[in-house]
C-alpha cells in the first residue's frame, strides 16, 4: 500500500499536494455560498447570472494568455500570483457582504478578479507538476491530484453548508468565502516554500502572438492530442452539457427529486475517488488506449437516465462514469507532461483546455430547447450513442491506439510502439 502512495514520499510534491487539496476544498465550498450570498442581497436570479458569468468569462478569455505566462515566467510564479489574486477577491467579496456594501457592480468586480486568477492558474498547474516529481512517479502524482479534486468535491459542499448554517443572512456565506480565501493563502505559503523549483532562463522573450503561434504549431503537430481534444469538445456539447441540464429534470420526474440528483452526483464523485486510487501504482504501456477505453464509462450515465431503470442503477452508472473520468484524466495529464517539451507545456495545456470546453456553453444553452423538440429521453440517448461512436472513431486513430509511453523520445510527437495495454509498475503490488 505504501508504494501506491510513493509520490507523497517526495517532500516537494507532498507539500504541494497539501496546499492544492486545501485550496480545492475551499473552492468547492464557495459556489453554494456565493449563490446564496448574491441572492440575499436582493439582486434576484438575473443578478446571480451576471455574477456567475463575470467569473466564467475571464477564465475562457485568459486561458491562452495564462499558457504564455506559464511558459515565460514559470508555473510556480504564475500560480502564486493567481492564488494571491483569488485570495484577495474572495476576502473582498466577504467584506462587502459583512459591511453591507455588496452591490451588484461590486460583486461583479470581485467575481471578475476571481475568474482572472483561475484563467491563468490552469495551464501553470500542468507546467509545474513535472518539476516537482521524477518522471517515473508522474502517473501516481496525477492520480493523487485527481483523488484530491474528487474528495474536495464531496467534502467541500458539506463543509461549506455547515459553516454557512452557523450564521444568519449574508454572514454565513461571508464566513465560507473567508475560509475559501484562507485556503488560497495556504496554497500561496506552500508554493513559496518551493523556491528552488527551476524557472525559465531570463532573456528577450518573443511577442505574445509569436508564442501563441509556436504553441499552436506544437499542439497541431501531435495527432493524439488534437484528436482527443476535438472529441472532448463535442463531448462537452453533446453529452456532458445535456447531462448536467437534463439530469436534474429526470431526477425530478422519476427518481425522487433533488435528493436523488444529489446521490447521483455523490456517486460520480465516489467513483472518481475509487478510480484515482485504483490507478495508483500502475503504469499503462498504452496510456491513451486506456484513456479512450475509460471514456466508454461516459456512455452509461446518460443511457441509464434515458431508460426507465431506478435510482440505484443510475447511481451505479454514475460511479462507473466517475471512475473512468478519473483514470482517463490522470493518464492524459501524465502523457502530456511527459511527451510535451517543458518550454511549451503551458501553452499546449491552454489550447487543449480552450478546445475541449469551447462548445460547452452552447451545449448548456441548447440542451433544454433541443430536449423539448426531440424529447428528453431521446436526446440523452443520443448523447450516449454519440459517445460510444466517437470513442470508436478515436480508437481508429493509429497514433492513439498504438501510442507507447515507455522508452520514447519525449519530444517526438510521432513515435508509437504496440505493447500490452496495462501492467503494474515493476515495484508496485500486482493488486494495484
Amino acid at each position: 500500500m505504501s508504494r501506491m502512495f510513493s509520490a507523497l514520499a517526495d517532500r516537494d510534491f507532498r507539500w504541494f499536494f497539501t496546499g492544492y487539496l486545501t485550496s480545492k476544498v475551499g473552492t468547492a465550498m464557495a459556489p453554494v455560498a456565493t449563490a446564496f450570498a448574491v441572492l440575499h442581497t436582493g439582486v434576484g436570479p438575473a443578478g446571480l447570472g451576471y455574477v456567475m458569468a463575470a467569473r466564467i468569462v475571464p477564465v475562457v478569455l485568459l486561458l491562452l494568455l495564462g499558457g504564455v505566462f506559464a511558459d515565460r515566467l514559470g508555473g510556480r510564479t504564475v500560480m502564486i500570483a493567481s492564488d494571491v489574486l483569488r485570495c484577495g477577491a474572495q476576502a473582498a467579496f466577504a467584506l462587502l457582504l459583512l459591511t453591507g456594501h455588496a452591490t451588484l457592480p461590486a460583486m461583479t468586480v470581485a467575481a471578475v478578479l476571481s475568474g482572472i486568477g483561475e484563467g491563468v492558474f490552469t495551464p501553470s498547474l500542468q507546467a509545474l507538476i513535472p518539476q516537482l516529481i521524477p518522471a517515473d512517479r508522474l502517473g501516481d502524482a496525477n492520480a493523487l491530484l485527481s483523488v484530491a479534486v474528487s474528495s474536495a468535491g464531496v467534502a467541500g459542499p458539506a463543509i461549506g453548508g455547515l459553516v454557512a448554517s452557523l450564521w444568519h443572512g449574508t454572514a454565513g456565506p461571508a464566513a465560507v468565502l473567508l475560509v475559501d480565501a484562507a485556503s488560497y493563502a495556504v496554497s500561496v505559503i506552500v508554493l513559496l516554500r518551493l523556491a528552488h523549483v527551476p524557472q525559465p532562463e531570463p532573456g528577450e522573450a518573443p511577442s505574445v502572438i509569436r508564442e501563441l503561434r509556436d504553441g499552436w504549431q506544437e499542439f497541431r503537430s501531435r495527432t493524439w492530442l488534437w484528436a482527443t481534444t476535438l472529441q472532448f469538445c463535442l463531448f462537452n456539447a453533446l453529452v456532458w452539457a445535456p447531462y448536467l441540464v437534463l439530469g436534474p429534470v429526470v431526477a425530478d420526474q422519476r427518481l425522487g427529486g433533488a435528493g436523488a440528483w444529489g446521490l447521483v452526483l455523490a456517486a460520480n464523485s465516489a467513483g472518481s475517488i475509487l478510480g484515482g486510487l485504483a490507478l495508483l501504482g500502475r503504469r499503462p504501456r498504452r496510456p491513451l488506449l486506456v484513456t479512450v477505453l475509460a471514456a466508454f464509462g461516459y456512455v452509461l450515465t446518460p443511457a441509464l437516465l434515458a431508460s426507465s431503470l431506478p435510482l440505484p442503477w443510475v447511481c451505479a452508472a454514475a460511479a462507473v462514469t466517475g471512475a473512468g473520468a478519473a483514470i482517463g484524466g490522470a493518464l492524459e495529464n501524465t502523457v502530456i507532461q511527459q511527451r510535451v517539451p517543458p518550454e511549451v507545456l503551458g501553452r499546449i495545456t491552454a489550447y487543449q483546455t480552450v478546445g475541449a470546453f469551447a462548445l460547452g456553453p452552447i451545449g448548456l444553452a441548447a440542451a433544454g430547447p433541443l430536449a423539448s423538440v426531440f424529447g428528453l429521453a431521446a436526446f440523452l440517448a443520443f448523447g450516449a450513442v454519440f459517445q460510444f461512436v466517437s470513442n470508436l472513431a478515436v480508437l481508429a486513430v493509429p497514433d492513439i491506439r498504438h501510442f507507447q509511453q515507455e522508452n520514447q523520445n519525449l519530444s517526438d510527437p510521432s513515435a508509437t510502439v504496440i505493447e500490452t495495454v496495462i501492467e503494474p509498475e515493476p515495484s508496485a503490488p500486482s493488486g494495484g
